[in-house]
Order: structure tokens, then sequence, then C-alpha cells
């Protein structure tokens, strides 16, 4: 009974977790896109063929609804569509247009997606469409691929461009990329005694389906999911409880022999490098002195200006991945004003899980 009632559950939709803003997104881009793409169909072929076809509606969704699954990407889109096209209409030339022939199209077109890696749900209307549309699909032969399925997709793909990029929803979608920044063979610290990629590969292989999901933002997902597990187990220890205060920080009209004397003088590997207010505009650290350009002068001619921050009140596990897996030595804080109030090293961050452990091991033996 307990497996009849769960095979049941099945048929309950799943809850979702998108904001009303995104589906709000997904709405308006689904209309601009067919709008457009029907406009630019019209345009260029007047009344001579189909200005939209209806697998367009099931692009849009994907486009704009999930642009970031692997079945929503460029060449998915465009490839898929256009191979399915070319697949319906060769099945409808040769073998007729029966039913018969409309599933064979649809699951040859799937078997084509597959081997060019552009698979693309909407394909398979596609290729059905080709068979079971009306003379003046029939008419168009393969130029049906082309128009109004080719133009269609490029249309569609535009605004998708537009629309989800001015939105700051990166399109096409790349995956977090996790690496060794050192170009070692070792794997990255967090993966030494944690879940390591071929660990993940492992397990995709075994389960031998597709997932609406890359493997990159697959793995992302669960490493943030360790984060905020381990958060939970070791407590809300803030960024203000560990930093330094007493920030050592150099202008950026300051000399790099100087600078350089600093370094040494304090004994550290990189500085912030602040304005007269005290706000944050890089970081000098000793890879930025091996590679100064010769005729560089100042700190404000070689420092690092893209520098990962933090606030105050951030949980220090926040800056895990940042700090171990990054070549990020020490995480300038800083305020609403972006001056700098403090900085958390390595060193910080490492006393700080040990005092955590400690507390969490002495509160365990009490207890028993």
């Amino acid at each position: 009974m307990h497996s009849i009632n769960r095979w049941l559950k099945g048929f309950w939709p799943a809850p979702m977790t998108v904001s009303l803003s995104e589906r709000v997104l997904s709405c308006v881009g689904a209309v601009l896109g067919l709008l457009f793409s029907g406009w630019l169909c019209r345009e260029a072929l007047g009344s001579a063929s189909p200005w939209l076809i209806a697998p367009m509606g099931a692009s849009a969704v994907l486009l704009f609804a999930v642009p970031a699954s692997p079945l929503a990407q460029p060449w998915s889109i465009v490839g898929g569509n256009l191979i399915s096209a070319l697949v319906g209409v060769s099945c409808a030339a040769w073998l007729g247009h029966g039913a018969p022939v409309a599933a064979l199209a649809g699951g040859l077109a799937i078997a084509a997606m597959f081997a060019l890696r552009c698979l693309h749900p909407p394909g398979g209307a596609v290729a059905l469409t080709a068979v079971l549309a009306g003379p003046e699909v029939v008419q168009l032969g393969y130029h049906f691929a082309l128009y109004p399925v080719g133009l269609n997709s490029l249309g569609l793909l535009l605004i998708a461009l537009l629309f989800n990029n001015a939105l700051r929803r990166q399109y096409p979608h790349q995956p977090f990329a996790h690496g060794n920044v050192h170009k070692t063979r070792d794997p990255i610290p967090r993966e030494r005694l944690g879940f390591t990629p071929d660990d993940l590969d492992a397990v995709l292989e075994a389960r031998g389906e597709l997932l609406d999901i890359s493997r990159e933002d697959l793995e992302d997902i669960l490493l943030q999911t360790e984060a905020r597990a381990y958060q939970r187990r070791f407590g809300e220890v803030r960024c203000a409880d560990i930093m330094s205060r007493d920030v050592q920080t150099l202008a950026p009209a300051t000399g790099l022999g100087a600078a350089r004397a600093s370094l040494h003088e304090h004994r550290l590997t990189a500085m912030p490098v602040v304005n007269v207010q005290g706000e944050l505009l890089g970081m000098l650290g000793l890879h930025e002195l091996l590679q100064a350009p010769t005729d560089a002068e100042d700190v404000g001619a070689c420092m690092r200006r893209e520098v990962p921050t933090c606030r105050v009140d951030w949980p220090v596990t926040d800056l895990l991945q940042m700090l171990t897996d990054a070549d990020v030595h020490q995480v300038p804080v800083i305020d609403e004003a972006r001056r700098v109030v403090g900085i958390v090293s390595q060193s910080d961050l490492l006393a700080a899980i040990f005092r955590i452990a400690l507390q969490g091991s002495g509160a365990a033996a009490a207890g028993s």
C-alpha cells in the first residue's frame, strides 16, 4: 500500500520555488519573442507561407522560463528545430503524411538531436508539423526548415539574447567552473574531504538518464548545500568576530619599493589599496609585484582592481570557498561606502574553524 501511495504522489505537481518576478519576466519575454518572431517572418515572407508555427510556443517556454536549461541554449534551439524540420520533411517526402510516419519522424528527430547534441523538446513537435501540416507546408518542402522554422528560431533566439541579458539573466548560460586556480594536479582544498567531480560523474553515469540541468550547475548547487549545512552545524560566527581591524593599507601613489618594504615589514602577502577616504580601490600582493610592468612606478599601476570583498555581518562560512578554492588569501571587509573596516585572512578563518570545532567537541564531552 505504501508503494502505491508513493506512486500516486508522483501525479501531484511538485512545489515551484520560482519567484513572482521571474514568472512575470518569463511571460513578458515569451510574448515579446513570439511577437518579434511572427513579425520577422511576415516581413520576410509576406503571405507566401506560415508566419509562426505552434512548436515555437514550446521553444519560448524554454528560452524565457528556464534559460539556464541545457535544452534552451542557442545551439539547442537552432540546431534542434532545423534538424527536426529536415527529418520531418524527409519522412513526409519519402513515406507520406500518415500518423505512423509522424511517429517515426518524431523518433528519428530525437535520435538526430541526441547525436548532434542539440536536444530541444519542441523539435519533436516541429518534425510532426512537417508531416501532418496542411498543403502550405507540403508546398514549401525543404524550404520549411529555413522558413518559417529557421526564421522563427532565430527571431526567438535574438529576443532571448537581448531580453535575458538586459535583465541580468545570463544567456547563453555559463555554468560556474570549479577548478584549481594554481594549475596543479592537486584537487582544490574543499574536494580533498568532500565529494569530488569524479564522484559526481560516477553517480550521474550510474543513473544513466538525462537531467534538465548542467553537470556544473548541479555541482554548484550541491556545494552551496554543503556550505549551508556547515553553517547550521557550526553556528553564526560573523566576519566582524574574526576580522583584523588594524588594517595596513597602501595609497595608489605609493612607490613599488616602499610597498614591497611595507609587505615585508608586516609579514603580509597582500595589502588593500585605498584612497584618502579609506575606500577600497584594489589589492597589491606579491604576485602583482612580480608581474608589474617594467615602466610601473607606483601601486596604482599594477594593483589588482577586481577584488572579492565581504561585509561585517556575513557568516564566515560564506568565505570558505573564496579563501580555499581561489587564488585569494585575504578578503577586505567593507562598509556601505566601500571603506575598509577590516580584513579576513586564511589564518583568521582557520583559527575560527578550529575554535568552533573545539567548542563543539567540548559541548559534546560535557553532554556525555
